[in-house]
C-alpha cells in the first residue's frame, strides 16, 4: 500500500480508483490543518489504512509546525487512541460555525 500525497489530501489508489482518502483544508491564519474527512473503502478495511492515513497527516503537521483540527469523527477516534500525537493537536475544539 503506498499512501499518496495530493492537493489537500493524502490517499490510496490502485488501477486509478482511489481506494482510502483522508482530506484536510489549511487554515493559514491559524497554522492549523483541518481533517473533515476520512474514507476506506470494503476491500482495504480493517487493514490498518486509516490509521496510516491520519499519521501521515500528522507527519506533515510535524514537519510544517503545524497543529491539527480533527473534525472528522474517525480522526478525532485516532487522536484519542495515539495520545503520542498531542504535540500536534490544536486546542481548538473542531466546530466550525
Amino acid at each position: 500500500m503506498q499512501i499518496q500525497n495530493g492537493t489537500g489530501r493524502f490517499f490510496v489508489a490502485n488501477d486509478g480508483k482511489d481506494l482510502a482518502e483522508i482530506t484536510y483544508s489549511l487554515d493559514k491564519d491559524a497554522g492549523e490543518l483541518v481533517i473533515d474527512h476520512t474514507r476506506v473503502s470494503e476491500e482495504l478495511r480493517g487493514q490498518g489504512t486509516g490509521e496510516e492515513l491520519v499519521r501521515a497527516v500528522v507527519d506533515k503537521a510535524r514537519n510544517e509546525n503545524m497543529k491539527i483540527v480533527p473534525v472528522c469523527s474517525y480522526a478525532a477516534h485516532q487522536f484519542e487512541k495515539h495520545p503520542e500525537y498531542k504535540d500536534v493537536l490544536s486546542g481548538n475544539t473542531g466546530e466550525r460555525d
